[in-house]
């Protein structure tokens, strides 16, 4: 079959008045040019953290990782025992999760360009703001989102910072936290 594309490609070339010095050596196997390549932002360039997500009775829910990339950082959360839904998710200043404080230890959205909230508002976003968190009907969710203001030193600074997911969906627009309701569940961002 690859001799038939082969001779079927230099007979198009030449019909064409293609350039008879094309290089028809190239790969042309069954997958070739049908594997998707991660774009420039999506290559790993490093660790840039992780987080083990827990409710407020202590049960993990989710995990993330944080990877460097070439354009920011790359927030990838799974989800494992999450009630369905959509649920706002973003980076909160404080590497605490204090439970019995329903998480407000983490204090406000990591925001070190004194911005407004939401993906969505012109004023904004805060740099700790990500896309929602949706969670199917079998319990399990997923959200990967590349974040171009977030460098690793601000998530990794004096005071840390936490992954938080709360109990509505953002609205990605509404100051200070686009009505994403109370906090369900919290994971100190480590090294």
């Amino acid at each position: 079959m690859r001799n038939v594309l082969v001779a079927l490609a230099a007979s198009l070339a030449f019909a064409c008045g293609g350039d008879q010095d094309t290089d028809l050596g190239e790969d042309l196997s069954a997958d070739s040019g049908l594997v998707e390549q991660p774009s420039p932002d999506e290559r790993p360039q490093g660790d840039a953290g992780r987080a083990t997500l827990r409710d407020a009775q202590g049960n993990q829910v989710a995990t993330a990782t944080l990877t460097r990339t070439e354009t920011g950082v790359a927030v990838e959360v799974h989800a494992t025992g999450i009630a369905p839904g959509s649920y706002g998710t973003h980076i909160h200043m404080v590497g605490r999760c204090d439970a019995a404080a329903a998480f407000e230890s983490a204090g406000d959205h990591l925001n070190t360009g004194a911005r407004q909230h939401g993906l969505r508002n012109p004023n904004g976003p805060h740099v700790g703001d990500l896309e929602n968190l949706t969670v199917s009907a079998d319990g399990t969710g997923h959200l990967r989102y590349t974040n171009a203001g977030l460098i690793p030193e601000d998530v990794h600074d004096s005071d840390g910072s936490a992954l938080v997911v709360h109990a509505a969906t953002d609205d990605q627009f509404t100051d200070p936290s686009g009505n994403s309701g109370t906090r369900q569940a919290c994971g100190v961002i480590e090294r």
